[in-house]
């Protein structure tokens, strides 16, 4: 419990509905989670600073929607990786509950990942007074390895079990100690990745999960949905958490992990645009760019038009 009595939620009657919230208005809050001690490859915390130089905020700071760009936190380096992602994921969380006083929602750029831990605790604490939260998480791979099960011990592998209150306790225990996230209240798309031990746990904890096949067969408009069905039930609001290597890696080269047979980026485009006009929208998540391993900026700016759709900026 890092900073519990510093996050009193002091806001949770905005998030009592969302009918108040125009469906036409889609201000965000940009914020650049720049870290890669959670990867394999490293090279992902430089992702933030290459999407601003591929003019992220030029492309969506419009006037009339009010997109914001946050700030980027940084990470530190250290011999205990666990307690410097802990430290990270603190001032991320922090970060994000402070945006949300002022945005009706936020959007974190990454960055390994392990981020999610930070942002979605943020989150978490800021409508803490008004429900529990939903959360869509869009990836190849389960990432829901404890330290006990990760063949590899790369916390980017284990970011949805810590939020779901299973892993080191000094990342399940940020803010407030216990789960950010409830199993009832989440989904996974796009898996086709994952080792038994990180889907015998989803599957004990009954977290629903649309494989890849799933996706294939009904088409990711239905699958996207009937998860957002799924998340929005008896929830005080909804993210999604988009790990690049969910799509396609022709539409996503420059990913540390790249999966083949993934989401067309294009449909995920439309997708999210369909997403950001629901008012239940409090966040969106997009993780794993990997600067140095993209093609002619084809990721980078995908990224942008994921969040452009977002907003409403498509086109």
């Amino acid at each position: 419990m890092l900073w519990h009595r510093a996050w009193e939620p002091h806001i949770s009657s905005r998030f009592d509905t969302g009918a108040a919230r125009a469906s036409t208005i889609r201000p965000m809050s940009i914020i650049g989670a720049a870290v890669g001690i959670g990867a394999q490859d490293t090279r992902c915390r430089q992702g933030p600073d290459r999407l601003q130089a591929c003019g992220l905020m030029a492309r969506l700071a419009d006037e009339p929607h009010g997109v914001s760009w946050g700030g980027t936190v940084r990470e530190d380096t250290g011999v205990d990786v666990v307690y410097a992602s802990a430290r990270f994921c603190e001032r991320l969380a922090r970060k994000v509950y402070d945006a949300l006083q002022d945005n009706p929602r936020i959007g974190v750029v990454g960055g390994d990942h392990s981020c999610a831990i930070g942002t979605w605790s943020g989150v978490h604490q800021a409508i803490a007074g008004s429900g529990p939260l939903g959360l869509i998480w869009i990836d190849a791979h389960m990432d829901s390895h404890t330290p006990d099960t990760s063949p590899s011990g790369a916390l980017h592998g284990m970011p949805l079990a810590c939020l779901l209150g299973h892993g080191p306790g000094a990342l399940t225990g940020l803010g407030v100690s216990g789960p950010k996230l409830a199993p009832q209240h989440v989904c996974l798309i796009g898996v086709r990745s994952f080792e038994p031990a990180e889907a015998a746990l989803l599957q004990k904890l009954g977290v629903r999960v649309f494989d890849m096949d799933q996706v294939r067969r009904h088409g990711l408009a239905r699958v996207m949905d009937d998860a957002l069905a799924y998340v929005q039930k008896n929830t005080a609001g909804f993210g999604i958490s988009i790990d690049l290597d969910a799509i396609d890696p022709h539409d996503a080269p420059g990913v540390g992990s790249p999966v083949s047979a993934g989401i067309c980026g294009k449909d995920l485009a439309e997708s999210l645009s369909k997403m950001g006009r629901h008012p239940g929208l409090l966040g969106l998540e997009i993780a794993e760019f990997n600067p140095d391993k993209d093609v002619n900026n084809r990721t980078a700016k995908l990224v942008i038009d994921l969040l452009a759709a977002t907003v409403g900026l498509r086109g």
